[in-house]
């Protein structure tokens, strides 16, 4: 039997006309992925824009799917992205606690209320652990639904094993609301009498968040599309206990081009897709990817696409969210990101580059904040950069038909004749900079009656041996200083002699 003066303590302590209060509830059970992110941001999102308050609450009562390390996992990328959150474990708070299994005292006193109130039964039969966490029973009805109180409690006090399962209506239907979906209808009928409180004494997902959002005064639910079908479900129990709904806002799924059949599903860590610290590792900026996942199913209208985080909580509308799939297109993450890359302040960016850059230019005597600046405006992702700027480090072994090229006007024998020419007047040259580097050069072409190309490609190529660099012949022989650039271009002549 539920303790009465319990619960009606447990119920004092709910926050009552405190304004907008949303959760990010996730299971640590591995990396945070795409859908988890806009999950945790439309959350934020929502509070902020309102003034509210954003909570995180750990659901870890699925035990047997946990990972060790998950939960620092998503206090990192929160932290990373900005999410800050008012209440939850590191910080407190006054619904506490916020992870689900140090709150097992409160669901079975739930759960006994709902026997009571004749919405929910003791069920005795032998089930798979697998039933038990999926909720799943197909067994026609469940005899245990039968079985008188008396029956249950005698049973209970034996010793015998047992689940607490919802008892759902068998006629009528139930109607729930949701921000994105508008009203749904779903024949009471058609639903199963899931499990609440398994076995062990831990509650099903589908029990403690409910339990968890109202103790939790939350006024706003934001999940995926996939929970629609548990909706009526939750409302059945908010109904049963009395309490107010909260608005529901369920969101489209994130889809992505499968790259082996072409067809469209949804993004999947089994298939491979990127989780957000993936995407970090291969070189995108956090503010782009937030940016980039604000906008998977949700448009502020008009044609701006690049917002702050701050400027996102001004905009943010449920009104704009879309009932439409979301497709992550990685091309299109590259354009944001490469927006904000070339936005980045130059300190900002030859900061976020180094780390980049020293994975090839070992030399410590090259200026990593010159190469940076070569960059910048030519980079899209971080992790292109090391292939871009190796041959800084060391002159690869290129082949002489490098220094072949159409447009320029270039063949080997006249590219021999003009490094021949340049070599002692780059040899006299001082001071080594850009501006008498360029003058040179422009002189040179100007002397033979020919297009500056002409005389670049030939140098750019025994330089760099290279077809495409950031930055051109001059930038290139300045920061690889004179004495590297004499021996590069001697080295080029021997080649193509």
């Amino acid at each position: 039997m539920a303790d009465m003066k319990w619960l009606s303590e447990m119920e004092a302590r709910i926050p009552k006309n405190t304004g907008v209060r949303t959760r990010f509830a996730p299971s640590p059970t591995g990396y945070m992925h795409v859908g988890n992110l806009r999950t945790a941001l439309y959350t934020w999102l929502i509070a902020r824009h309102s003034g509210g308050k954003f909570i995180l609450r750990i659901e870890d009562t699925d035990q047997g799917r946990l990972v060790e390390g998950a939960v620092d996992v998503i206090y990192k990328t929160l932290n990373e992205c900005g999410l800050t959150h008012d209440e939850g474990p590191d910080v407190g708070g006054p619904v506490g606690p916020y992870i689900q299994t140090e709150r097992r005292g409160f669901y079975k006193e739930y759960a006994e209320l709902l026997i009571e109130r004749g919405h929910a039964y003791r069920c005795f039969c032998e089930k798979s652990e697998s039933e038990e966490d999926s909720g799943n029973f197909d067994r026609g009805d469940d005899p245990c639904r039968s079985l008188t109180r008396e029956e249950a409690d005698a049973r209970a006090q034996a010793g015998e094993s047992y689940v607490i399962r919802q008892k759902m209506p068998r006629v009528g239907s139930t109607t729930f609301h949701d921000a994105v979906y508008g009203d749904i209808t779903v024949e009471n009928k058609e639903l199963e009498d899931q499990i609440l409180l398994k076995s062990d004494g831990l509650p099903t997902y589908n029990f403690a968040n409910v339990i968890d959002d109202h103790m939790m005064g939350i006024t706003h639910v934001v999940r995926g599309a996939e929970y629609l079908s548990s909706a009526p479900k939750y409302n059945l129990l908010y109904e049963a206990f009395g309490w107010e709904v909260p608005t529901y806002v369920h969101c489209s799924s994130v889809m992505v081009t499968d790259s082996e059949t072409g067809a469209a599903r949804k993004m999947s860590k089994r298939h491979g897709d990127p989780s957000y610290e993936d995407l970090i590792a291969q070189g995108y900026l956090t503010p782009a990817v937030v940016n980039y996942v604000a906008l998977l199913g949700w448009s502020p209208g008009g044609e701006r696409e690049i917002y702050t985080l701050s400027e996102l909580a001004e905009v943010f509308d449920l009104h704009g969210v879309s009932k439409s799939p979301a497709v992550f297109d990685i091309n299109k993450l590259k354009y944001f990101n490469a927006e904000y890359l070339r936005a980045m302040p130059p300190e900002d960016f030859a900061r976020v580059a180094e780390p980049w850059i020293r994975k090839s230019v070992q030399n410590p005597a090259v200026d990593v904040r010159a190469i940076a600046a070569l960059l910048q405006q030519r980079t899209e992702v971080l992790s292109e950069i090391p292939e871009k700027v190796d041959f800084f480090d060391a002159l690869p072994d290129y082949s002489p038909e490098l220094f072949v090229h159409k447009k320029s006007k270039t063949d080997i024998p006249g590219s021999l004749e003009t490094l021949q020419k340049l070599l002692p007047e780059l040899e006299a040259l001082e001071p080594w900079d850009d501006e008498h580097l360029l003058e040179l050069l422009t002189n040179a072409a100007e002397r033979e009656g020919v297009k500056n190309a002409k005389i670049m490609w030939p140098l750019r190529i025994a330089i760099a041996g290279k077809a495409v660099t950031p930055g051109g012949a001059v930038e290139i022989a300045r920061i690889l200083g004179k004495d590297e650039t004499l021996r590069r271009v001697k080295l080029a002549i021997e080649k193509i002699s």
